[in-house]
């Protein structure tokens, strides 16, 4: 008797809530070893709110429109009001995670951006890379699309000529030791991939590399 109670208790939540099993428009979390790099930032899209540790939805050309949406709100609730912070938005997996000779892909970087400001989504600041928005090459796979802020701690931050003449291959780790930015202060990432490839069932392991 207990047991048809809870059946019929959960099959009632199913329909209240509107979840369905394999529902493509589902926010489904990436796996454990990628989550792993969420901490304390959050990047929201139109329509998706928050996408950070998510794959974005298969569902209402969602995985299309990210690629033709402006800059995302990025929110980094735990920044100090009177400190001075740097946004890199990077793709590791370009052009694809199974064979990244392009690794990293620079799509957006932002210095001097005030703690009052990211501390509400508000990025204000010097803009070093204008926002370029995820575009994976179809047949590629799933892209991480990562997300990092750094305390900025006074310095002037520049790209070399050489770094601002490609944003593909940029070397992040020698951007980062010329500047001395150690750990960084909030990270997060999201993964989608090319439209055309996307499979009916968000998450499926076809096409993810």
């Amino acid at each position: 008797m207990k047991l048809a109670a809870t059946a019929l208790c959960l099959g009632l939540t199913l329909v209240v809530t509107g979840v369905k099993k394999n529902d493509p428009c589902a926010y489904e979390a990436l796996p454990d070893t990628d989550a792993a790099f969420c901490r304390g930032l959050e990047v929201s899209y139109p329509e998706l709110g928050n996408l950070g540790c998510m794959f974005v939805p298969d569902c209402n050309h969602y995985r299309e429109k990210i690629t033709l949406w402006p800059k995302p709100t990025v929110k980094f609730p735990k920044a100090l009001e009177g400190a001075t912070y740097i946004l890199v938005m990077v793709d590791p997996d370009a052009p694809s995670r199974s064979s990244p000779r392009a690794r990293f892909w620079r799509h957006w970087l932002v210095t001097d951006i005030k703690g009052a400001d990211i501390k509400r989504g508000k990025i204000k600041g010097q803009e070093l890379t204008g926002y370029q928005p995820p575009s994976p090459p179809a047949q590629t796979g799933f892209h991480r699309y990562q997300f990092f802020v750094y305390l900025q701690e006074g310095k002037t931050i520049s790209l070399l000529l050489k770094e601002n003449k490609t944003r593909g291959s940029w070397n992040l780790d020698q951007f980062l030791s010329r500047f001395h930015l150690s750990e960084s202060e909030a990270s997060t990432q999201f993964m989608t991939q090319n439209y055309q490839d996307s499979p009916n069932v968000p998450g499926s392991p076809r096409g993810r590399q």
